[in-house]
């Protein structure tokens, strides 16, 4: 189903702005506690363990049984196709290190701030995915002439802003068909079968774009004539830069580059500011891009950031170590930088091969997506050790 509206006083309202006062409500709380980021100090694995890469679930987890699972292709096709999970896994597999974003990473850091999940820059991890390439089985299927889009329907089910739906997102066929672009039907996570949160028995991953693309718990392609209209695909995701919300926009796609730093030294338990001691102190982390590798990460010190962008700091280039064995993923980066004692704001930024750099003061969008605003680091070096 997709597309019946829902009745009811306030059920399922459409997307608002918090007031200028207004804290963090009780369900963008809610939100949070069922979607949980990645721990900072996580960024130190090449790849993500699964219970600490990030989640992000529209409505609930579904209760799936992967031993009657069926996962059908139909639609514009030759030969439809109905697979269970023994005649999936026979198929020719391939491992994907790939680097995933939610689209709204970020969005708590905007003014005014859009009233959703409350990301500031956590979600994102990195896995090993394996499984068959979406390419080979639509080739299995063979294409209509007249086909443009293949459509991903998952098993999770619920309202958004009125609207009753399966969580149902499309790819132009040209990219899905594409050998090239890597995206694939998986059924393991580092090399174990997907966790329920992750889309256990099946889910779609789609190299370098956004977490909304890489739909979960997928039960249905249907390879359409038409581009698809539904709410995921032409209401949501979308970057509206005014504050009408019926701007068409432009749709949410590739990942913007993003550099995040593993948090140095120790964390003061409630701020989670950082307390290091003088002198040299290694800063690491890592750097990611749906449009290209990454090819600069910079590192500053900077003081209260205006809205002009002032206060921008003086860079210092990281070394970064890209493997190109896994052109999907984040790369990682290190430098040092000499502490001394007070308070000190450190911030990091990546430019990409398409010549996308993060920007210092954060482009504004109604729906709070692909903000890839640079991160700020509180750090306070003290020589003397605290108490226990």
């Amino acid at each position: 189903m997709d597309g019946s509206q829902s009745e009811g006083d306030g059920f399922g309202a459409p997307g608002r702005l918090a007031g200028p006062a207004e804290g963090i409500t009780p369900q963008e709380l809610a939100l949070a506690a069922r979607n949980h980021g990645l721990p900072l100090e996580a960024l130190r694995y090449d790849v993500t363990p699964p219970g600490l890469h990030y989640v992000l679930v529209h409505y609930d987890i579904p209760a799936t049984d992967p031993e009657g699972w069926r996962l059908t292709v139909g639609g514009r096709v030759l030969r439809t196709l109905a697979l269970d999970l023994d005649g999936l896994r026979a198929r020719p597999a391939v491992t994907r290190r790939v680097t995933l974003e939610c689209a709204g990473n970020g969005r708590a850091r905007l003014t005014p701030r859009p009233v959703s999940q409350p990301w500031l820059v956590e979600a994102v991890g990195t896995a090993d995915w394996t499984g068959v390439p979406l390419a080979a089985l639509l080739a299995e299927a063979g294409t209509a002439e007249d086909a443009v889009e293949a459509v991903f329907t998952g098993a999770d089910h619920g309202v958004e802003r009125g609207v009753e739906q399966d969580y149902r997102r499309s790819l132009p066929l040209a990219m899905a068909a594409d050998p090239a672009r890597d995206v694939l039907v998986a059924y393991a996570m580092n090399g174990a079968p997907l966790p329920p949160q992750h889309g256990s028995p099946l889910r779609l991953v789609v190299p370098g774009w956004y977490g909304m693309a890489h739909v979960k718990w997928l039960r249905d392609i249907t390879v359409t004539a038409t581009p698809y209209t539904g709410f995921q695909q032409s209401v949501a995701y979308r970057i509206r830069g005014v504050a009408e919300e019926d701007e068409p926009g432009e749709p949410v796609t590739l990942i913007a580059p993003r550099a995040l730093m593993i948090p140095p030294g120790f964390p003061d338990f409630m701020s989670r500011v950082r307390v290091v001691r003088p002198g040299p102190v290694r800063l690491a982390g890592r750097a990611w891009s749906g449009h290209g590798p990454v090819t600069r990460v910079e590192v500053g010190e900077v003081g209260e950031v205006g809205d002009d962008g002032s206060g921008a700091p003086a860079w210092t280039d990281a070394v970064l170590d890209h493997d190109p064995a896994h052109p999907w993923a984040w790369s990682s980066w290190h430098t040092t930088w000499q502490a001394t004692p007070g308070r000190h704001h450190l911030t990091v930024r990546a430019t990409d091969a398409a010549g996308h750099v993060q920007p210092l003061v954060a482009p504004w969008n109604r729906g709070g997506f692909a903000n890839n605003l640079v991160q700020r680091v509180e750090v306070r070096c003290t020589p003397e050790a605290s108490a226990a």
